[in-house]
């Protein structure tokens, strides 16, 4: 039986995640940063539909993207080189989350980014755990993705594109940010044919949360990311 979790109660053992539907742990609660922030850290997520109360997930296996194993593809690497595109780190998160909220999802036909998610992540924002990487064109905003980040290891949240690969571009400039500062993992969440192609894949969840547990708490300095820290990552793509 899954617990209900009331404002003031821990999260249960991830242990005793349902394995169907797979990594459901707990319902209700809040989305407060203070229990955000102790999901996270616990390697648990809060994903729900709007008409649902909040569902807390901890899958098994759990979908991984070590910074540097992304897969970049020749077209991408050339669109990186050549491309009109500009990446910038945390100056426009209320538009990403907002343009992720409204991305089509295959086999869905809404959102779970509700306005009461978007509301408790740009509450992340401000305190300096949430990210927004952005992939911009003539000005215009045109893809990008979000995420928090917690001492060395960042969960991405969702991504969206308006061009093509510019989601991906994002996702590269990411991945070359993180390696530098000396992360260890992106958590992806749930397994898709999507992102086995970018070069996640899944991990048992106890290696997933020994992991978590050697990076979460390493150098954790919350604040904005140099909005102009990117900017030189594929300068010199590979053909």
């Amino acid at each position: 039986m899954i617990p209900w979790l009331p404002v003031e109660s821990a999260f249960p053992p991830v242990t005793r995640a349902l394995t169907e539907p797979n990594g459901l742990l707990a319902v209700g609660g809040d989305l407060s940063p203070p229990r955000l922030l102790a999901a996270y850290r616990r390697g648990i997520f809060p994903w729900y539909s709007p008409d649902q109360p909040i569902l807390w997930w901890s899958p098994n296996p759990r979908m991984v993207l070590f910074p540097d194993q992304l897969k970049i593809s020749r077209s991408l690497a050339r669109t990186m080189r050549h491309g009109d595109y500009t990446v910038r780190l945390d100056t426009a998160f209320d538009q990403v989350i907002g343009a992720c909220a409204k991305a089509p999802r295959s086999g869905q036909s809404g959102t779970w980014i509700s306005a009461e998610m978007q509301l408790a992540y740009r509450r992340l924002h401000t305190l300096g755990h949430a990210h927004s990487v952005e992939t911009w064109r003539a000005g215009k905003l045109v893809g990008g993705l979000y995420g928090i980040a917690l001492g060395r290891a960042f969960f991405g949240e969702s991504m969206f594109s308006h061009a093509t690969d510019a989601s991906k571009i994002a996702l590269a400039h990411l991945c070359t940010f993180l390696t530098r500062h000396n992360f260890g993992i992106i958590d992806c969440q749930m397994e898709t044919a999507h992102l086995a192609t970018l070069g996640a894949r899944p991990i048992p969840r106890d290696d997933f949360l020994a992991r978590l547990a050697a990076l979460v708490d390493k150098d954790d300095v919350p604040g904005h990311w140099p909005a102009d820290a990117v900017q030189d990552c594929f300068r010199h793509a590979a053909p």
